[in-house]
């Protein structure tokens, strides 16, 4: 099978099913997702995909604010670098995995600058 840029929500929804999977079993990140907030994925990847397709195809179907969520996250369990640092290795490692392309390079770019600007205004250490 070739490795074909992001072009579409289906893609979307493919590599954030992809990159979930390993985001659960993470010893770093998993428990986030498993017993802290659990997540209700048929709820989520439909959600994360609207955020994800309105930055990389300008779709503009999303409409929440992710900072409001994540912040209540680090209320319940402080988050620190090494969370972030393990979402973006997950995060780039599944985009290299399955992509390749302007709107994948866009895709790491976004999630890179996403995460420095969540750990400026949430990071305990």
């Amino acid at each position: 099978m070739d490795i074909k840029d992001i072009a579409s929500r289906e893609d979307i929804i493919r590599l954030l099913k992809l990159f979930y999977e390993k985001v659960i079993k993470d010893e770093t990140i998993g428990i986030i997702f498993t017993n802290i907030v659990p997540i209700d994925w048929d709820h989520h990847i439909p959600l994360i995909a609207d955020f994800w397709e309105s930055i990389l195809l300008d779709n503009h179907v999303y409409s929440g604010n992710p900072m409001l969520k994540h912040i209540h996250i680090n209320k319940i369990y402080p988050l620190h670098k090494k969370h972030f640092d393990a979402w973006l290795r997950l995060f780039d490692e599944t985009v290299n995995e399955n992509f390749t392309g302007e709107v994948a390079m866009l895709a790491k770019k976004k999630a890179h600058g996403i995460a420095g600007i969540m750990q400026l205004k949430m990071v305990q250490g």
